[in-house]
């Protein structure tokens, strides 16, 4: 039986496409075929692969407007190889005027990394930076009674401790320099869908780099990008 609701997932999730693809060619008969002449996204956003946190359906946006790159717990390693390929990617050859991270609340990794236990395999190896935050902040974070509030401190912990190395990046700091690329760090509230910036990056002074209001247009919402906050309305 578990095979069959199985089968019958995939099954709907290609049904599923087949009608959105249809509605969007009703919709906008160009959208598939400029979307295939090629991208020009204003923004990589480096998630978590928590199934929850799917960046362009939370940014109210459409495909071709996000580059992404997503991993258990958001981590930014310096190491990562398939990491670096990303940002250089999107920052040298896209040109994104954004680099966005992001964590979430309720984070599977977070949780896993406050705990004493091992999860098994390479999970374990994965989440070894995450297990050093754990350690660098032990006395506030113990200081912590509620259990959400532990993982959601732990999780911003974690965005500051990527942006440290994303600000470290040489290919960032060349695109910050010669053009005035930003670096935000926020925080996804799985429970109220929104989304809060955590003032790490290029503009927690108040505005390092690139313009004043950086707008950033989809083909459905318009985000905002000001003193370090963003903001988004829907494109009517």
């Amino acid at each position: 039986m578990a095979y069959a609701n199985d089968q019958d997932t995939f099954l709907y999730a290609l049904s599923s496409n087949n009608a959105w693809a249809g509605y969007k060619s009703h919709q906008n008969p160009e959208f598939f075929p400029k979307l295939a002449s090629g991208q020009s996204p204003k923004i990589l956003w480096l998630g978590c692969s928590d199934s929850r946190c799917p960046e362009t359906t939370i940014l109210g946006m459409q495909p071709g407007d996000v580059f992404v790159h997503r991993n258990i717990a958001n981590i930014i390693s310096p190491t990562d190889i398939n990491t670096s390929a990303v940002i250089e990617f999107a920052v040298v050859y896209l040109k994104v005027r954004h680099v966005v991270l992001c964590g979430h609340s309720a984070c599977g990794g977070a949780a896993a990394a406050l705990s004493d236990s091992r999860v098994g395999g390479v999970l374990d190896t994965w989440l070894t930076p995450l297990k050093a935050v754990r350690n660098a902040h032990r006395e506030e974070l113990q200081a912590i009674r509620d259990d959400k509030a532990r993982a959601i401190r732990i999780a911003e912990l974690n965005v500051q401790q990527g942006i440290d190395v994303l600000m470290a990046n040489a290919t960032i700091q060349d695109a910050i320099e010669e053009r005035g690329l930003d670096v935000h760090g926020v925080l996804f509230d799985i429970g109220t869908g929104r989304i809060r910036d955590l003032g790490f990056g290029t503009r927690k002074d108040g505005g390092r780099g690139g313009s004043p209001d950086e707008v950033v247009r989809g083909r459905h919402a318009t985000l905002v990008f000001r003193g370090g906050n963003a903001s988004m309305k829907v494109n009517r």
